[in-house]
C-alpha cells in the first residue's frame, strides 16, 4: 500500500537545529547583544541547545556567508566588523540595488501592493519597539520591490540588508528618525502610485543615503 502524503510529515518544511541556531545568533548579532569582533564560543552555544558541535559550525558557515560572522585563525568565529569605508560602500550598494528593483516594479505594481505598503507604514509610524522598526522598514521596501519579478536580486537586496540592520536600527533609535523615514516612505510610495519609477527610484535612492549619513552623525567617536 503506497503511503499517503496526508500522513507523511514533510521534514522539508521543519526547521533543522542549525537553521534554530543561525537564526538565534542572527538575532543576536542583529539587535547588538554579540558585539562586532567579539567571539563567538561554539563550546558555549553547542551547551545552551543541548547539541554537538556539527550544527553550531554549520550555521556558523551559513552566517558567514551572509557577512555577518569571519572565521580568524586562532580565534574561531568572530562577528564581522564593518568600517566605515565599507558601510559607506554598502550603503551605496543598497542606493544602486534597490533603486534598479523599485524602476522594474512600478510598471506592475496594482492597488493590492499600495494597500499592503500603505499599511506597513501606518504600522510602522505607531511601533515603540525599535526592534519592529528595522523589521516593518524591511517589510515595507521588500513590498514594493516584489513586483519587479526579480527573486535573485530581491535575495541580493535582503542579504546586504541584513549585513546592516544592526546599524539601521542604530541609525532610528538613536536619531529618532522614525518620522523622517515614514515621510520618505510616503513619498516614495506616491510615486509608485503615480506610475513614475524614475522619480520612485530617485527618492529611494535619496532616502538610503540619507539614513547613512543620519548613522553617521549620530555614531561620532564610536567607529573605526
Amino acid at each position: 500500500m503506497p503511503l499517503s502524503a496526508a500522513v507523511i510529515p514533510n521534514l522539508g518544511a521543519t526547521p533543522t537545529a542549525s537553521d534554530v541556531i543561525a537564526k538565534h545568533i542572527r538575532e543576536a548579532i542583529i539587535s547588538g547583544a554579540l558585539e562586532e569582533g567579539e567571539p563567538i564560543r561554539q563550546d558555549e552555544i553547542a551547551r545552551l541547545f543541548n547539541v554537538s558541535k556539527i550544527p553550531v559550525r554549520e550555521a556558523l558557515k551559513r552566517l558567514e556567508a551572509e557577512g555577518l560572522v569571519l572565521f580568524q585563525r586562532n580565534r574561531g568565529a568572530v562577528v564581522t566588523s564593518t568600517s566605515d569605508a565599507e558601510l559607506a560602500e554598502i550603503f551605496e550598494v543598497r542606493a544602486m540595488l534597490e533603486s534598479n528593483a523599485i524602476r522594474l516594479a512600478v510598471p506592475n505594481m496594482g492597488e493590492e501592493t499600495f494597500r499592503r505598503a500603505e499599511a506597513i507604514c501606518d504600522e510602522f509610524l505607531h511601533e515603540k519597539d525599535v526592534g519592529r522598526w528595522a523589521e516593518l522598514n524591511w517589510s515595507f521596501h521588500s513590498a514594493l520591490y516584489a513586483d519587479a519579478g526579480r527573486p535573485f536580486l530581491l535575495n541580493l537586496i535582503r542579504s546586504v540588508n541584513d549585513r546592516i540592520e544592526r546599524f539601521l536600527r542604530l541609525q532610528l533609535s538613536l536619531s529618532h528618525g522614525e518620522k523622517t523615514a515614514d515621510r520618505e516612505h510616503r513619498a516614495i510610495l506616491a510615486a509608485c502610485r503615480a506610475g513614475d519609477a524614475e522619480q520612485a527610484a530617485e527618492l529611494l535612492a535619496a532616502h538610503i543615503m540619507r539614513a547613512h549619513r543620519s548613522l553617521v552623525e549620530h555614531l561620532p567617536g564610536q567607529r573605526t
